[in-house]
């Protein structure tokens, strides 16, 4: 009598000669069956398994032979895999795919749509601020003229941002590193530069600031935890080096909240320069209250689902999030390769517009990168354009004003959506990869048993608690009692079900594709579909358009419905504290590459309104 063992090493090796050697004849069908069956059942019952254990002390021949396994094999430990790397899979916001993307805009624009539109800076009229604040509050295409024009240095303008810096940052906590040595040279070598006629364009001698998801060399990248407060990355990102080819000036590293969520790190809560009593929302918390409070000339954010949009509409600033694909995440922490998106957070929608002409474009290291045309244009004509209006969430004031300028719309209704598209069942999963490393080495030291999770309860623990029964503990980054639950949910999802995810993904983006083909943008509520144009990569620009009192903030911290009672608060509740008028945002979103014509139509109407001009006390 056979062992299973035995019968299923006899049975690889008579199927690998049979199916590898032309002259092996001497299985029939009926030895060919058997041999299959005993090999399947063997294989079923954890022979394969013993035998790999070595409790035979067999070569391990898989089943069939194929792939010249007839040779005895050591297994090679799987590659070891950190944040960054990305997976063979990339998401591609056009339905059709990339590659017919491309060659219909080569039908279309020949090999110029893949260069990068020259950028004209305008020439400076009128007097030179003299005074400090006035000058840190101009937009950064205004500071761009003075710098080409000599009539401002690098140095100055840079110790301007400098001072604000360190005397704000206590008060709104943007800022985890601010780089003084480094800004001091780069703004030194861009004034020698300049001064010799080595202009490298609109963005030379500006000083900015960027979120501390980006890796600079030499320099901290904390990513919002205490864990790597003093952790250095010895490389710079993609983005950091664009920016440094084109002379701009890191002054800071700005503050993201803890891995990319919210507004609160490791040092505390980033504030809102207009309404201290609020955090700046996230998580490109620091971007968006720096950029606000005055103390860069633009800065640099990230987005996975809302974390532009909405603390740039917080803290009352102009932004773009750029369509999936057109900016390198290289060099930056990862959540999800399928939705992270960088963009410029700026005190204009020009100046929005002025340093994503850099920044865009195809990068090897990001392979979901590609180059498509960008071409901004200060005087798009309205009239030309197809934008729709959900005349049940659009600002009202917003709309009217782009119609008195010219502007034809339409209304439109619901958006598409697809049943089971829902982004948990895909970013979970993609959060849970990206941090494996991270999750597996702090399981080990707070001995938590990532075989054995309990069960989360319904709910998924939305609103800062843990589906794992843990609660937030800002001060210890993933102490037990702060386990960031989007790292360990995603860990229980199936890989059958990630994929037919993603399945009605694309169909989703192909139903947005044809809702969209016959509008450039349309405009509804600032918010609405923040979380549906994150699967789909739809851009989105946010424009302030009034000055007002906003909207007092619910308990989740997420904004109250126009209309919606506020519920009455508990005796032991303190009241919320008033809030002062600060700008109000409207957002625009774009068909898929139509970042140009969003930023356009909404540069006609800041042309035509004051409001991005204002400036916090802080």
């Amino acid at each position: 009598m056979y062992s299973p063992d035995e019968l299923l090493e006899q049975a690889h090796l008579d199927l690998a000669r049979a199916d590898h050697d032309e002259e092996a004849t001497g299985l029939d069908r009926r030895q060919f069956m058997f041999y299959s069956l005993v090999a399947a059942a063997a294989s079923t019952f954890g022979a394969d398994k013993l035998r790999a254990q070595g409790a035979t002390g067999t070569p391990v021949i898989p089943a069939g032979g194929r792939g010249g396994a007839q040779q005895a094999q050591q297994a090679a430990p799987p590659a070891a895999l950190g944040n960054g790397e990305a997976p063979a899979l990339q998401f591609q916001a056009y339905p059709g795919g990339t590659g017919a993307l491309m060659e219909k805009l080569a039908r279309e624009r020949g090999r110029a749509a893949f260069d990068r539109a020259p950028w004209v800076v305008e020439k400076w009229t009128g007097p030179v601020p003299t005074n400090a604040e006035d000058i840190a509050f101009l937009p950064a295409h205004k500071l761009s003229s003075l710098i080409k024009e000599k009539k401002i240095t690098s140095v100055k303008l840079t110790e301007i941002y400098l001072e604000r810096l360190k005397r704000l940052n206590p008060t709104l906590l943007c800022a985890v590193t601010i780089t003084e040595d480094l800004a001091r040279a780069q703004a030194t070598q861009a004034d020698a530069e300049i001064k010799a006629g080595k202009y490298r364009g609109p963005l030379h001698g500006l000083p900015y600031g960027v979120k501390d998801l980006f890796a600079t060399k030499g320099i901290p990248t904390t990513w919002g935890a205490a864990d790597f407060a003093t952790r250095i990355i010895d490389e710079d990102a993609e983005v950091v080096v664009r920016l440094r080819d084109a002379g701009a000036v890191l002054v800071a590293k700005l503050s993201t909240g803890l891995f990319a969520q919210n507004d609160q790190w490791f040092r505390g809560r980033t504030n809102n320069p207009w309404n201290l009593s609020q955090g700046s929302s996230g998580s490109s918390a620091g971007p968006a209250s720096a950029t606000a409070a005055g103390c860069v000339a633009f800065s640099i954010g990230t987005e996975t689902s809302g974390s532009i949009v909405s603390p740039a509409t917080r803290c009352g600033v102009s932004a773009l999030r750029p369509t999936f694909g057109r900016v390198s995440r290289s060099g930056g922490m990862v959540l999800a390769w399928s939705q992270d998106r960088v963009g410029p957070i700026t005190r204009s929608v020009e100046d929005a517009a002025m340093v994503f002409n850099v920044i865009h474009g195809s990068d090897e290291k990001d392979p979901s990168t590609l180059t498509t045309p960008f071409q901004f244009d200060r005087n798009l004509k309205l009239a030309g354009l197809r934008i729709g209006v959900d005349p049940n969430g659009a600002p009202k004031e917003f709309v009217d004003k782009l119609r008195d300028l010219g502007a034809k719309t339409t209304d439109i209704g619901a958006r598409p959506a697809v049943g089971g598209a829902a982004p948990l069942g895909g970013l979970n999963s993609e959060y849970a990869a990206a941090f494996d490393e991270y999750v597996q080495r702090k399981a080990k030291e707070i001995g938590l048993d990532l075989n054995n999770l309990p069960t989360p309860p319904a709910g998924g623990g939305r609103g800062g608690v843990s589906p794992y029964g843990m609660t937030a503990n800002p001060d210890n980054a993933m102490a037990p009692a702060d386990w960031n639950p989007r790292f360990i949910s995603g860990r229980a999802i199936k890989s059958m079900d990630f994929i037919n995810n993603q399945r009605r993904r694309l169909i989703l983006t192909t139903k947005w594709g044809e809702f969209m083909k016959d509008l450039d943008m349309f405009i509804a509520g600032p918010s609405t579909d923040v979380g549906i144009n994150a699967q789909t990569g739809h851009p989105c620009v946010v424009v302030p358009y009034k000055f007002d009192v906003p909207a007092q903030q619910g308990g989740g911290g997420g904004g109250r419905g126009a209309g919606a009672a506020a519920p009455a608060p508990a005796p032991a509740t303190p009241a919320a504290p008033a809030l002062n008028p600060q700008p109000i945002c409207a957002t625009i979103i774009g068909a898929l590459f139509n970042d140009d014509k969003i930023l356009s139509v909404a540069h006609q109407f800041q042309t035509h309104n004051d409001v991005a001009s204002k400036r916090p006390t802080v």
